[in-house]
């Protein structure tokens, strides 16, 4: 995020939240990456099959951010 759009997420007070802490939500979008992804409840859900990049090199994370771009715009 910071690489490509100049946002620092940190800087921000951005931090990873409990479920409980959301507000309600429309619509969920998961990775589909072969990891039980925990139910928030929502009007509509849809599974986008990425790959995990946990754990990989920032290039992997990048492709990722690509991906997500692509389908989104498209």
């Amino acid at each position: 995020m910071k690489e490509l759009y100049h946002i620092d997420m940190e800087a921000e007070g951005q931090h990873s939240k409990m479920l409980d802490e959301l507000p309600p939500v429309d619509g969920v979008v998961t990775m589909g990456c072969n990891v039980q992804c925990p139910f928030l409840p929502c009007k509509w859900r849809e599974d986008w099959g990425l790959d995990d990049p946990t754990g990989q090199l920032d290039a992997v994370f990048l492709e990722t951010i690509r991906q997500i771009e692509e389908k989104y715009f498209n």
